[in-house]
């Protein structure tokens, strides 16, 4: 029974112990490099972030977005010129935690919690 009660203390003080860093501010506005996947091929992207704009480069496209930040990591995006209904949902982003250069996030559909993902993002400038 001691041994029980001790692998679980030691359990809860070794995950009480564990941090994610999560510095979001650093990573509101600049230049970024990031990684995602259309029909199992892995293909990279571009954004420029203003604190109210982002505009995404892929698959020779160009998307602009406006930025309405929540929290001081989380906003929501809105294509500024949609092609269609379900092209003007907007979507929600959230750093989950970050490292010297990049962050990890994940994004979903606005209030659709079946359409999350994660993705790194890679600060460029």
């Amino acid at each position: 029974m001691k041994k029980i009660i001790f692998s679980i203390c030691t359990a809860l003080f070794l995950t009480s112990c564990y941090h994610v860093e999560v510095n979001c501010k650093d990573f509101k506005t600049g230049t970024f490099e990031f990684t995602y996947e259309i029909n199992g091929e892995t293909k990279t992207g571009k954004s420029v972030r203003t604190d109210t704009l982002s505009v995404d480069y892929y698959e020779n496209k160009i998307d602009t977005f406006t930025i309405r930040w929540v929290t001081e990591c989380e906003f929501i995006g809105r294509k500024l010129h949609p092609v269609d209904y379900s092209d003007s949902k907007p979507i929600q982003m959230k750093i989950i935690s970050t490292t010297e250069d990049s962050y990890l996030l994940e994004y979903n559909l606005l209030e659709d919690q079946s359409t999350k993902k994660r993705g790194t993002v890679k600060k460029l400038k």
